[in-house]
């Protein structure tokens, strides 16, 4: 297994994680609640989060898996039993891309030769289906760590806190720490997505600055008229 295979997943998976958590630490502090809670809330969010968006990766990727081997089953039955109509789809396949005459005629004949090829190439030149290159499970997994692993970091401050009572701001600390991660997380989702770094940093920031900014005023307002 490559590490870069599964890097978007890690960068999607991370980048909820992060902007769930820190919304919850921010609706906390609007709140003023105290560290134990925010604990409380984070983890709880944590896990429930990450298991159910990992279920969804595992479902998404699980559909996906299916509809291939189905669309490829119906390609090969149609490459058994109608070998004709395949043939002159393959034909039209390359008519688009520029060929004709000898050399149209001859890559049809090489690809109708190989039953496997010419199914591969049907699924990808006329279907726009590619195969999987890894199992749902292990997307799920990954998605599942990096929920947990990234959207720990808003609440870091917390947990020191915790275990041994700080003087500084909790929430100014945590947004600092989640501010770098957002630039981290950013750069990553420039690069899986091919975009500028620039972009990318300013999505995440500005995806995890909303969520927060909702959060602490909810968090603020629900205080007042409930306690």
């Amino acid at each position: 297994m490559k590490l870069q295979d599964y890097l978007a997943e890690f960068v999607y998976g991370g980048m909820d994680g992060i902007v769930t958590t820190f919304a919850v630490v921010a609706g906390a502090a609007g709140a003023g609640l105290d560290s134990s809670v925010v604990i409380i809330l984070g983890f709880a969010n944590l896990i429930a989060d990450g298991f159910s968006m990992s279920v969804g990766s595992y479902l998404a990727h699980h559909s996906e898996n299916h509809t291939y081997e189905k669309y490829k089953r119906l390609e090969y039955h149609e490459v058994n039993h109608n070998p004709s109509e395949g043939r002159e789809e393959i034909r039209q396949i390359f008519i688009q891309k520029g060929l004709s005459g000898e050399a149209l005629e001859a890559v049809v004949e090489a690809i109708t030769a190989d039953k496997d090829i010419w199914v591969d190439t049907m699924m990808k030149d006329e279907l726009n289906l590619t195969p999987g290159n890894h199992s749902p499970l292990s997307k799920a997994v990954v998605t599942f760590i990096s929920f947990n692993a990234i959207g720990l970091i808003p609440m870091i401050v917390y947990l020191v806190d915790y275990f041994a009572p700080m003087q500084h701001d909790l929430f100014v600390a945590s947004s600092i720490f989640t501010g770098l991660a957002f630039i981290g997380i950013g750069l990553l989702k420039s690069y899986v997505g091919e975009q500028p770094l620039w972009r990318g940093v300013l999505e995440a920031f500005g995806l995890g600055t909303g969520a927060a900014v909702l959060a602490y005023f909810a968090g603020n307002v629900l205080e007042r008229m409930f306690a």
